[in-house]
């Protein structure tokens, strides 16, 4: 199974907030030999294929919620729906609850499709990233991973944290967490209710209390920095996985600073509020008025109403702009707050300014400063001078500069349990044991054709206490003194040197005390050395 090519269905919310982290994931699958095909509308068709991504295109009725790129019907709906407006967080999640109908009848459009789809397709994997239970995928017998791209707080309900969509302080007062929590189970009962009714009639298991999905039916996976999450008071069960992020690679897009904003003065900043937020283009207007008078220059993502608005000197924009490319080119990121755009700044060590709109923008937006990424702002009632002095504090912020620039180099090594090499040109000696130094929680090592090393030196994993396998099949010709000692809880070492030609004296030196269970595999030159008598003891 493990070398077999997989074929997964990707079937993702259709909007750029889901689309694009299902594109990251695929990349990873694409890239190690399986094939990605996403279930997708008329408006995606077509836009896959530079991934590597096949396509099933769905029915024109399956089009979801919201899509931007149905402006002028999207625009009243939200407009109507007071999603683009002052409104409080509680306000909108109230008006989202009431109208969690127009949710499930998606789902249920969706599910039917799937029904259809699924013994045709036959996919080995399906990965969902959606907000709502398809019976479909359930009743299927496939196994399923459910992508949580619309915020890590919809995943679980847990009263040990604040409830989603609030924005309220994981520090803050509980009390204001379980009256917001209430307010929204008594707007969306009704829905919840009917919604089990027709799952239960399907043929599953009923869903939990005003779950709108079953979460312990899935490899459960999110993409949230570590530093963002919120595990110090809410642990999640084995089938939650955190990454750092869902970060697409975008090779087939460039981007330079256009030369008319490169020759003027100031900081770069990027400014985007997502491509539905976007679409409110009063505030889009009044935004770029105030920004207008910074003296720093500003990379703007204009949306999909972008004809309907000029930008001001100090500035540059089209429609969309390819966002991983820019991100390393500012000194600072105006967002909406929306999870790929706050995951991504932090990757590339950018501070925000976070102006949510609507959804898990707000919780987003009071993570960032509650751990002090950045500064929360209201979209519709910040002043100039506030929105001014927030970029000016947060460009000056020398510390905070410093600390994002670590925290962008450190922030997988505190989590990777893997390390992977495997045939890499790039590295050269030594130069992927002082790298491995960095990870401190592997559990995995795996070094793979890597004929540039020469080497094992002394002490090589002498920082990775937790590494339980280890498989190296390499070219080194010698193996540096007690090379892989401090390994106190290894379980299986498995070692391959064609060229070996020298064992240092104790380069085997393994406390077996501390390794009772561990497995050795070496091959034939190694067992001719007498370095090898300990394991005889």
């Amino acid at each position: 199974m493990a070398n077999k090519s997989l074929k997964v269905l990707f079937v993702p919310l259709l909007n750029a907030g889901h689309v694009n982290p299902c594109i990251a994931i695929a990349e990873q699958l694409i890239d190690s030999g399986h094939r990605a095909v996403f279930a997708v509308d008329s408006v995606w068709s077509g836009k896959l294929t530079a991934y590597g991504i096949d396509e099933i295109v769905l029915a024109k009725t399956d089009r979801p919620l919201h899509s931007p790129n149905d402006t002028p019907d999207a625009t009243r709906e939200m407009m109507a729906s007071v999603m683009f407006s002052d409104a409080s967080a509680l306000q909108k999640a109230i008006i989202r609850a009431k109208h969690s109908d127009l949710w499930t009848k998606y789902a249920i459009k969706m599910d039917k499709q799937l029904e259809r789809l699924l013994p045709d397709i036959r996919p080995d994997v399906i990965i969902v990233d959606q907000l709502i239970a398809l019976p479909a995928v359930e009743l299927s017998g496939i196994p399923c991973v459910w992508v949580w791209s619309g915020g890590i707080l919809e995943m679980v309900n847990d009263e040990r944290a604040p409830p989603r969509q609030s924005g309220l302080s994981a520090t803050g007062d509980q009390k204001l967490w379980q009256e917001f929590r209430q307010i929204v189970k008594n707007n969306e009962k009704d829905e919840w209710r009917a919604f089990n009714h027709y799952v239960v009639g399907r043929g599953c298991e009923p869903l939990p209390e005003y779950y709108f999905h079953n979460p312990s039916h899935y490899l459960n996976i999110y993409g949230y920095p570590l530093e963002l999450d919120y595990q110090d008071i809410r642990p999640l069960g084995r089938n939650f996985v955190e990454f750092d992020h869902f970060m697409r690679t975008e090779r087939h897009l460039t981007f330079a600073v256009p030369p008319e904003l490169a020759a003027k003065p100031g900081k770069l900043v990027y400014f985007s509020l997502g491509s539905i937020a976007s679409m409110d283009v009063s505030n889009m207007r009044r935004l770029v008025a105030i920004l207008a008078k910074s003296p720093h220059r500003f990379i703007v993502s204009k949306g999909p109403l972008h004809m309907d608005y000029t930008l001001a000197d100090n500035m540059w924009g089209e429609a969309s702009v390819p966002q991983i490319q820019v991100l390393p080119l500012v000194d600072l990121v105006l967002t909406h707050g929306g999870i790929n755009t706050v995951t991504e700044s932090l990757y590339f060590g950018r501070p925000m300014i976070a102006m949510p709109v609507f959804g898990e923008q707000y919780d987003n937006a009071q993570r960032l400063q509650d751990k002090g990424f950045g500064l929360r702002l209201d979209a519709y009632r910040c002043s100039e001078k506030e929105l001014l002095a927030a970029i000016e504090t947060l460009l000056s912020d020398r510390r905070l500069t410093e600390r994002l620039a670590e925290d962008a180099f450190t922030a997988s090594h505190n989590v990777a349990k893997q390390f992977i090499i495997s045939d890499n040109d790039m590295l050269k000696q030594n130069t992927i044991y002082e790298l491995m130094s960095k990870f401190t929680n592997l559990i995995i090592v795996q070094l793979d054709d890597n004929d540039k090393f020469t080497m094992v030196p002394d002490n090589a994993f002498g920082n990775q206490p937790k590494l339980k396998q280890l498989t190296i099949r390499s070219a080194e010709k010698s193996i540096g003194s007690h090379a892989f000692s401090g390994l106190t809880g290894l379980r299986t070492l498995n070692v391959n040197y064609d060229q070996l030609s020298h064992i240092s004296a104790n380069a085997f030196a393994i406390d077996k005390h501390s390794n009772e269970s561990l497995t050795i595999s070496l091959n034939r030159n190694l067992l001719n050395e007498n370095r090898l008598s300990f394991l005889l003891d």
